[in-house]
């Protein structure tokens, strides 16, 4: 029974630890512009195209059952994975806008960031390299 207890326990905490990872928002090194809470949802919810200090935006997002993914829609943008594929498919649908380019692994959306300064993207914190710059933190 104790084996149980100390399991659970392990698993609780666990579960909290990663519950709590904190997201990185990130953009190419050579991108002048700052980002607040605000503009983040709204490039990626389809509502701003372009960086305040001009030049349009790339938005990436990683695959829907990417634990990163889902803590942002939920966090950042206040939506579950269903309510954030409903808004894009509607959008698509109407011609209004087309969705966030889908990165296979954080891996890959530093290196695109890193190689196109109208990328931007979001990885855990732990994963940030110094190939990019990281413009807001949740």
């Amino acid at each position: 029974m104790r084996i149980l207890q100390k399991l659970f326990i392990t698993g609780i905490t666990l579960a909290s630890f990663s519950g709590m990872a904190e997201i990185s928002v990130i953009v190419n090194n050579d991108n002048a512009s700052t980002l607040d809470e605000k503009l983040v949802k709204r490039i990626y919810l389809g509502k701003a195209k372009s960086f305040p200090a001009g030049g349009k935006v790339t938005a990436l997002t990683l695959k829907d059952d990417a634990p990163v993914s889902e803590a942002f829609r939920q966090n950042v943008l206040k939506k579950s994975n269903s309510q954030y594929k409903s808004h894009w498919s509607k959008l698509a649908f109407t011609g209004k806008g087309t969705p966030p380019t889908e990165v296979s692994s954080e891996s890959e959306m530093i290196s695109t960031v890193k190689s196109d300064v109208t990328a931007i993207g979001f990885v855990d914190s732990a994963s940030v390299t110094s190939d990019v710059k990281v413009v807001a933190r949740f």
